[in-house]
């Protein structure tokens, strides 16, 4: 048994019963959908036409919302359907990052993740699901593709048909026939915010039309004076706000503080003082402790939180950060512990590289979260867990530049210091515009990519990149000896860090997927 669904596009009339149907059957809220109709037009008066194109989950053989799940909320049956468990979600939010099909919201009464589950309680009784049984043109068609004798079965094998986005490997069992290219393929179509019936809403939860300077991202071989168009679509929030950010931001500080303390104080780089044990410790658990309220406060239930460790979904790179984050946590703590009662030398010691290495997994692993997010093609970068080690030996060592501004530190622990934020400062920088440089790999990316260093977002980006990694580089060249400048230096790369985190997070979530 593996259950699929076919949108006839020949018969398609966009009426809209699936949607109120479905809407019906399930206590769908207002604002929120698990089907929609997407409605094109192109062509210029009189030869006209417009397309439908009904709209769910994919109910993905490979499904990446199920894998990044940290709780197994969103997880899929033996019989093929991509069902959720609305009791276990903490509203991460994650899986609607890894959607490519923009097909899963938050429910604004539970505040848990949802979206279409393929009726499966009418399913499991031998009915059809809502939509199916409503279309007046019998438009869709469901069941189980692996039947031969099934209806489904023969128009897969008697009809051609396609899938979206197939290139992200997915295996969707959402297949359309008859289906225009305008329709399926993301922002084929110009959009602009008036629509058929509606006005799209406006502002930073929402995500709206993509602008290039003084146009809409449109395909450039479909852009003309005949344009095609959306006329009506269905909105969807941005899940991720400033929290995320703040969280990458302060667990760069946290990890890169003991990454550089501690590993410098084990290669002799640095001397074995209170500044660079406890000192610099310290500073590294407050700041994985203010990640960690940053992670709770952005999700929608949590009251749940603690569920990720009891119940954890082990592919779901938030599961494993989870684990790691703890385990970095109680390392430092007792190495802190250790030092701050002067317990036995050798004993405290042992505890370094243990803690070295969680945290840099510590500093890393929000890359491979973000590689799950299947359904955000900019983070999908192979410089990401890079990029994250740099920025978090930069911060940890501008946290400590700051901090000796107050306690005393002595001219060449102060010089050292300056020469590990500088390096980390220009590789971190080196990084960036090679991610400017090189072209990203598919459409949806480049949109991101040209939102960030030539649309709406561009005097972010480059006002980061000048005032919090140039700017600190210059100050660092000309004045390493004075801690006030150094100072002056890390506050400016600390900013510039939760810019370009707040950046990265933001631009790749304000393109459509649908």
């Amino acid at each position: 048994m593996n259950y699929g669904f076919v949108i006839d596009n020949r018969k398609c009339i966009g009426c809209h019963a699936c949607s109120t149907a479905c809407k019906s059957e399930n206590d769908v809220p207002l604002g929120v959908y698990r089907t929609w109709v997407k409605y094109t037009e192109k062509g210029v008066f009189p030869d006209t036409r417009r397309y439908f194109q009904v709209t769910r989950c994919n109910h993905c053989a490979n499904p990446p919302c199920a894998r990044i799940c940290p709780v197994s909320a969103m997880y899929q049956r033996k019989d093929g359907i991509v069902d959720f468990d609305s009791s276990r979600c903490i509203g991460c939010k994650a899986c609607m990052q890894a959607c490519p099909y923009d097909a899963i919201y938050i429910d604004p009464n539970t505040h848990t993740a949802a979206k279409c589950h393929y009726c499966a309680h009418r399913t499991e009784v031998g009915l059809e699901p809502a939509c199916v049984v409503v279309c007046p043109e019998h438009a869709i068609i469901a069941g189980d593709i692996t039947n031969p004798n099934s209806e489904i079965a023969r128009l897969l094998s008697d009809q051609p048909v396609r899938v979206r986005k197939p290139e992200q490997n997915t295996q969707p069992k959402l297949f359309y026939i008859g289906v225009d290219e305008v329709s399926i393929t993301p922002m084929a179509a110009t959009q602009s915010e008036q629509l058929l019936w509606a006005t799209r809403p406006s502002g930073p939860d929402w995500r709206g039309p993509i602008q290039i300077e003084s146009g809409n991202m449109a395909s450039a071989l479909l852009r003309s004076a005949a344009a095609p168009r959306e006329t009506y679509n269905v909105s969807h929030k941005i899940p991720w706000h400033w929290q995320v950010p703040s969280y990458l931001t302060a667990k760069s500080i946290g990890a890169g503080a003991f990454i550089v303390a501690l590993l410098g104080v084990t290669l002799g780089f640095f001397p074995a003082t209170p500044f660079f044990t406890s000192l610099a410790t310290f500073i590294a658990l407050l700041f994985i402790g203010l990640n960690t309220l940053f992670l709770v406060w952005d999700l929608d239930r949590p009251d749940r939180f603690w569920t990720i460790l009891i119940r954890p979904q082990w592919r779901s790179w938030l599961a494993r950060g989870a684990y790691i984050l703890v385990g970095f946590s109680g390392v430092g703590g007792l190495y802190f512990l250790g030092q701050l009662l002067n317990l036995q030398r050798e004993a405290s010691n042992s505890l370094i590289w243990p803690g070295i290495i969680l945290a840099i997994l510590s500093a890393i692993y929000t890359a491979f979260l973000f590689g799950q997010a299947e359904g955000r093609d900019l983070w999908q970068s192979p410089l990401l867990p890079w990029q994250m080690l740099t920025q978090a030996v930069m911060a940890g060592s501008a946290a400590l530049l700051i901090t000796a501004l107050f306690i005393s530190l002595d001219a060449q622990s102060l010089q050292r210091l300056a020469i590990v934020f500088g390096i980390s400062t220009l590789l971190s920088l080196l990084i960036t515009l090679g991610e400017v440089i090189a072209p990203p790999a598919s459409p949806t990316a480049v949109a991101a990519h040209h939102l960030i260093t030539h649309g709406r977002l561009k005097r972010h980006f480059w006002g980061n990149l000048a005032s919090g990694l140039i700017a600190p580089l210059v100050i660092v060249a000309f004045a390493s000896t004075s801690p006030i400048a150094l100072a002056l230096a890390a506050l400016l790369s600390l900013g510039g860090l939760f810019g370009s985190e707040w950046t990265l997070v933001m631009a790749a979530q304000e393109v459509p997927n649908n």
